[in-house]
């Protein structure tokens, strides 16, 4: 009677497992704490295995960076219904984007802290991510600023600023919902919402809040 075989492992397959392993210990450890001997073993492959799929620790922690950012910024764009008013879309992405971070704290750890800590080239690939959502709310909002204003030409820049805002307080908010006890993610985005929507939705409506006049002396200053 022969011996039985093995099935090999696919090599994509080995090699995510090395990646949930990394993330893992990246996002609870920390890039300078975190070492190959133990995201090795966590993964169940020999620490030469790991450098030959992935090279180096710093290779491995960028391919960690490029999974994370690709998953979440997939997440926020699955979870939005083109069709949905412009509220209801804000809300549905808002809530993608917090049950993303909360469902993956250590991909979120290495993303919203790790990578930003850890100087070039980490920070760019999390620069890149960050635009790319930027971008996308940016349109989201201008969508819906333009058919309320009626007004298909709308300068974008007109609503760049807010959508720069609105996911800097996202990042913050998710940070803060990860660390508290009890926070789910959908109180997460009705949190943002009702911080974020009484601004937009007076834009939407024509209600901008505007600065008061000053003096030509206190505006130089």
């Amino acid at each position: 009677m022969g011996a039985v075989k093995t099935k090999r492992m696919p090599r994509a397959v080995r090699e995510q497992q090395m990646l949930d392993a990394a993330v893992r210990t990246f996002g609870q450890r920390g890039y300078m704490a975190a070492s190959m001997d133990e995201i090795a073993e966590l993964a169940g492959v020999s620490k030469p295995l790991v450098y030959l799929y992935l090279n180096s620790k710093e290779d491995l922690f960028t391919a960690c960076i490029r999974r994370e950012a690709t998953a979440l910024t997939e997440a926020v764009r699955k979870g939005v219904d083109p069709g949905l008013p412009a509220d209801r879309q804000l809300w549905a992405g808002l809530r993608a984007f917090f049950t993303h971070t909360a469902q993956n704290p250590d991909g979120w750890s290495v993303l919203h802290l790790q990578a930003r800590t850890h100087g070039e080239p980490f920070a760019s690939e999390v620069t890149a991510m960050r635009e790319e959502i930027v971008a996308f709310v940016t349109q989201l909002i201008l969508a819906g600023a333009r058919e309320a204003h009626h007004d298909p030409d709308l300068p974008e820049r007109e609503v760049a600023g807010l959508a720069e805002a609105l996911v800097g307080a996202a990042e913050s908010l998710a940070a803060w919902a990860n660390a508290t006890p009890g926070v789910t993610a959908r109180q997460a985005a009705a949190t943002l919402m009702n911080f974020a929507w009484a601004g937009l939705g007076g834009l939407m409506a024509g209600r901008p809040w505007s600065p008061p006049e000053e003096s030509e002396a206190a505006q130089a200053g």
